[in-house]
């Protein structure tokens, strides 16, 4: 991009979620960049004065944390061992996300934009009536202009302090975009996107810049993490892609660095690795099923069922079930699995934890004589199941 600023009617994307990553915050130092993250809110202010809906979420506390007690000579012994375990860590989020939230305000306010903080939790999230909450407030604040500053809530979700694949806010972003049908998920690294290998390692790397479809290449070309400063890596980006596209949104994985980079991406102009949807627009509720966040248990299926399903069209009969785990009841959301660990699909259960194991390999005709009652023939019907 040259000096000259987007036109309103070049915007491709109205609905946006940015994620920006520590080491885009920091700018590769050890605390928050104010005049890295001054020219992200430039290019976010920029779009929403234009139309667009803008939603962020932020990494940073952590990192946040650990400068603020380094800059207080009494608490230098603390600080040389915060980042060691996971309560030193919920310490340094504590401390650190009032200075980030106040970054942003400062930032966003000389460009005359409103935010909100949103702190959420998986559990959040997991809860029907938490989910519809979030989503309606998150809606409600982006329709009158308002821009959410989203971040998990590190001092008590233990997920994302834990490094875990499934707690980063790489995840959690992808999340917002499905809670928010969002038109385009910009993940913000301080790497050009995703290339075909290490380009640390591998000087014959070469950038991915379309990518149709996330098979076993791209999710092996994934592998590895970036800079330490963060929990997400490549392979949680591309995670997050994967959940986003089959919600129906474009994901971009870009330098944050990159001159007008979320101007560019709102735009649709190429900027790093751009993932197509490969889902359509799903109603709310069957996009709460294939979240899988508020998942209570797992069923495995045999080849067959596997086949089945995937298929199209097809309910989860219990003469396909080989394994059960977890503790859930009729109703939950469970995972439907296969033999080798493979997700294929989340679904609401027409039995108990209790009562499937009883009826697992069985067929439909007999689960009235083994239990004594019929919920109905399936485990999961298809209109409660989502393949993902």
């Amino acid at each position: 991009m040259t000096g000259q600023r987007l036109q309103p009617q070049q915007i491709a994307h109205r609905r946006i979620v940015v994620k920006i990553g520590s080491n885009v915050l920091t700018g590769g130092t050890d605390s928050l960049a104010p005049s890295v993250i001054a020219g992200i809110v430039e290019q976010i202010a920029d779009l929403v004065g234009r139309g667009a809906q803008v939603l962020v979420v932020s990494s940073g506390a952590v990192a946040a944390g650990r400068h603020r007690l380094r800059t207080h000579a009494e608490a230098r012994g603390v600080a040389q061992q915060a980042g060691r375990d996971l309560q030193s860590k919920q310490v340094l989020a504590a401390i650190g996300q009032s200075r980030l939230m106040a970054l942003w305000d400062e930032l966003f306010e000389q460009q005359a934009v409103p935010i909100a903080q949103a702190l959420l939790t998986r559990r959040d999230l997991a809860d029907r009536i938490g989910y519809l909450n979030a989503r309606n407030t998150l809606l409600g604040l982006v329709e009158v202009g308002v821009v959410p500053i989203v971040n998990e809530n590190d001092v008590v979700s233990i997920e994302e302090l834990r490094e875990s694949s499934i707690g980063d806010n790489d995840n959690l972003s992808a999340q917002v975009a499905n809670l928010v049908d969002a038109n385009l998920l910009l993940l913000l690294t301080d790497i050009a996107g995703l290339y075909t290998a290490d380009p640390s390692r591998d000087p014959s790397a070469r950038l991915i810049e379309e990518v149709p479809l996330i098979d076993e290449a791209i999710i092996a070309a994934a592998g590895g993490t970036s800079g330490m400063r963060g929990t997400g890596g490549m392979v949680t980006k591309v995670q997050a892609a994967r959940i986003a596209t089959q919600g129906g949104a474009h994901v971009v994985i870009a330098d944050g660095s990159t001159r007008d980079v979320v101007l560019r991406a709102a735009a649709g102009e190429p900027a790093g690795t751009h993932f197509a949807p490969t889902g359509d627009r799903m109603e709310s509720r069957r996009r709460y099923l294939l979240s899988g966040l508020q998942a209570r248990g797992t069923v495995t299926v045999d080849p067959g069922a596997a086949a089945a399903l995937l298929r199209g069209a097809n309910s989860l009969l219990p003469a396909g079930v080989t394994a059960c785990e977890g503790a859930f009841v009729r109703g939950d959301v469970i995972h439907v699995v296969t033999a080798d660990g493979r997700r294929l699909a989340s679904g609401m259960t027409n039995y108990s934890s209790q009562d499937v194991l009883r009826i697992m390999g069985r067929q439909s005709g007999q689960i009235a004589e083994i239990l004594g009652y019929e919920l109905g023939e399936e485990v999961i019907h298809r209109n409660n199941l989502v393949l993902v």
